[in-house]
């Protein structure tokens, strides 16, 4: 039997995959990142696109940012006021210190958000200069917040959910690997598609391990509409560059598959794209029977139910080698 090195040289490898035969490590994330630090800059915060950052941020952490940011502004300008002197402003509680402090911290708020009920006002030149230059700070920040929330509410995104695990099941009298997705919000996509790419770490005739890059055929790389989940299947024969591996091959070798799916937004009227992958070593690659349906009809037989909770559901199968 020729050997994975033999078999491999008589694929066609990619050498426009984006990625370096000699990187290491996973290539790309779950999530569709790639997994690449970058370094050598003089300023490290020149590899962060700080607009990018806050739209990618979960929602939940976005809004933490905007109100930490927001308290810890007006904090900072409280105590700004606060070393020039309540004097300066009038209105203040000075039964205590802390009635002090929480006077000048809701002046700052009132003052950073352009409210100013008129309780509290600034006395002199310094402190009129410190509320005006807050005040257009003010102004400045939620300029860029609402931008910020636009940017994120406006972003036409796939909204695909990945099956956490890819398949290899009995198909054809074959065998074929196999992951599934579906759109999980009210979006209607079409025209999408589907790139498989497969990263394999051989050895090289140095006896140096290297990463081979190559196409993988899908029986069906093109769909009209993306409305029910869509089972991506990559039938394993001797074009495959899994051919003749089994279980035990995938659980030792270093094998990483990640898709790029490409689809129309119709409501945007754009293309939106997302990715992922499946890595042996993170077993994520499993040996089964098949994915269980996701999808059925309603009671009444007039609507069809997707159940996307059984995106992962699948029949297990006993060990086989392929």
């Amino acid at each position: 039997m020729a050997t994975l090195k033999d078999r491999l040289s008589k694929l066609q490898s990619r050498d426009d995959s984006g990625f370096s035969s000699s990187a290491s490590g996973r290539f790309v994330n779950k999530n569709g990142t790639p997994n690449v630090k970058r370094a050598g800059l003089s300023n490290p915060l020149e590899k962060y696109s700080w607009y990018h950052t806050l739209l990618n941020l979960p929602s939940g952490k976005f809004i933490f940012f905007l109100v930490f940011g927001y308290i810890l502004a007006n904090i900072f300008f409280a105590l700004v006021y606060y070393s020039i002197g309540i004097e300066h402003l009038t209105g203040i509680d000075e039964s205590t210190r802390l009635n002090e402090f929480t006077d000048v911290f809701f002046f700052s708020a009132q003052t950073f958000t352009t409210v100013g009920y008129g309780r509290i006002a600034p006395l002199g030149f310094l402190a009129s200069m410190v509320a005006t230059f807050e005040a257009f700070l003010g102004l400045l920040g939620f300029a860029i917040a609402t931008g910020l929330f636009y940017g994120r509410f406006s972003r036409p995104r796939a909204f695909l959910k990945f099956s956490k695990i890819a398949l290899i099941v009995p198909y054809h009298e074959s065998t074929a690997l196999m992951f599934r997705l579906a759109p999980f919000k009210n979006n209607v996509l079409t025209d999408a598609q589907v790139v498989l790419t497969c990263a394999m770490e051989v050895m090289d005739d140095k006896k140096e391990l290297m990463s081979k890059f190559f196409t993988l055929k899908t029986q069906l790389s093109q769909i009209d509409t993306l409305s029910l989940n869509w089972t991506i299947v990559h039938k394993i024969d001797e074009h495959s560059p899994f051919f003749e591996l089994t279980k035990e091959n995938f659980e030792t070798m270093d094998v990483e598959i990640f898709a790029h799916i490409r689809a129309f937004d119709e409501v945007f009227s754009n293309t939106v794209v997302q990715r992922t992958s499946y890595a042996s070593q993170e077993k994520e690659i499993v040996f089964a029977q098949k994915f269980n349906m996701m999808y059925k009809p309603s009671k009444n037989k007039k609507t069809t139910i997707l159940n996307l909770d059984l995106i992962d559901s699948y029949t297990p199968y006993s060990p086989y080698s392929i």
